[in-house]
């Protein structure tokens, strides 16, 4: 049996360095959002613990009257202030670097191989433990591609965006939905990075 699963990048965050909260922009994306899922016969709303994905995704669960649960698997790759005294540039400068060697470990955080691997292992788990209907995902736009480029063929992903795995940090919008399916253990993708709801 097929699992379907929506990964929602966080909606569009404050400035500033840390666990920031959404901006009012980022509050109109998630309404609208809520709004888009409120037909759908969503069984129940994961989301990462960092504050920009709780906020979005409780503004989505209250508009759905969907249970909403936190889950440690579905933080971000790196987070600009986990490390003191980090810069935004060298920030960039590490996450990019992370973007090309998918094995390089930066100081806090995980590779891009390592958060790939953990986003695929925890779908494949909600997956067999929620085989009855679509799960929703809100999480982070490093960790949708992270997991992308690991478990989609990088021919198909090219399709999507000639250069995908070196332009992937500007792929994913805030609020935007990609849509996957689980079955026998395999990912296949079904819609990517869609905004529509959003216009």
């Amino acid at each position: 049996m097929a699992a379907e699963l929506y990964l929602v990048r966080h909606a569009k965050k404050e400035k500033g360095i840390g666990d920031a909260a959404i901006s009012s922009e980022g509050m109109r994306q998630a309404q609208a959002t809520a709004r888009h899922f409120r037909g759908l016969p969503i069984t129940q709303i994961l989301c990462s613990p960092l504050q920009r994905a709780k906020m979005t995704a409780a503004i989505i669960a209250k508009g759905t009257g969907t249970v909403l649960t936190e889950d440690h698997r579905l933080r971000e790759r790196a987070n600009w202030g986990d490390i003191p005294g980090q810069t935004f540039e060298d920030f960039v400068e590490m996450w990019d670097r992370c973007t090309l060697d998918r094995d390089f470990s930066p100081p806090a955080g995980d590779s891009a191989r390592q958060a790939g691997e953990r986003l695929a292992s925890c779908l494949l788990d909600l997956s067999a433990t929620h085989p009855q209907g679509p799960l929703l995902v809100v999480t982070h736009g490093g960790l949708i591609t992270d997991f992308l480029v690991q478990v989609i063929p990088e021919a198909e992903l090219n399709k999507l965006h000639p250069r995908f795995i070196a332009e992937q940090s500007r792929l994913v919008a805030e609020c935007s939905i990609t849509t996957v399916r689980c079955e026998d253990g395999r990912f296949s993708l079904v819609d990517f990075a869609a905004v529509e709801h959003l216009l």
